[in-house]
């Protein structure tokens, strides 16, 4: 009987210990996608021409590769 309880008890520790090392990794996640939305900002701030240029090429390039009719 007691090793039932013990057993269980570190399922649940184990669940636990899960559950903050996902909260932890989506915080990191969190934090790591804001910076690169900033740096896109600050990269297109600076470069607003280059980067509408380089917008249209790019959707021209998918444009095309998605309607080709091979």
């Amino acid at each position: 009987m007691d090793e039932e309880i013990l057993e269980n008890l570190n399922e649940e520790l184990d669940n636990a210990l899960d559950r903050g090392r996902q909260m932890v990794e989506e915080e990191e996640l969190a934090k790591r996608v804001e910076e690169l939305k900033l740096r896109a900002e600050n990269l297109i701030r600076k470069h607003p021409v280059k980067s509408v240029a380089g917008g249209l090429f790019i959707g021209y390039i998918v444009g095309k590769l998605l309607s080709s009719e091979d």
